[in-house]
């Protein structure tokens, strides 16, 4: 199961100030185990989907070009506060990963 994601969700006028720090390895496929010398596999967010209310605000597609423990910060105008904020992602594993926030 992916770590836990840290989420805020700040007012700023008519705009909610989203930045999201989600916890994934990132690997690229291209380095080598230092131990054994063999390529690690690749593992990283394919992705990504942010809800405001229920209503999609962002889609991303990611590759393998995006560092681990990735941060995301954008800003959605017209939010209020109370407004439910849901992130989520799907790796090329299929692992998934989801968390929840309210503007503040």
């Amino acid at each position: 199961m992916a770590e836990p994601m840290k989420i805020r969700a700040t007012l700023e006028g008519d705009a909610a100030n989203i930045k999201v720090l989600m916890n994934h390895v990132m690997e690229t496929g291209q380095r080598k185990d230092a131990k054994t010398g063999q390529l690690v596999p690749a593992h990283f967010i394919q992705t990504v989907v942010a809800n405001l209310n229920g209503k999609v605000v962002l889609e991303a597609q990611w590759s393998q070009a995006v560092s681990k423990n990735p941060f995301l910060g954008f800003k959605v105008k017209g939010a209020k506060a109370g407004d439910k904020v849901n992130i989520s992602w799907v790796d090329n594993k299929g692992e998934k990963n989801s968390a929840d926030a309210t503007v503040s």
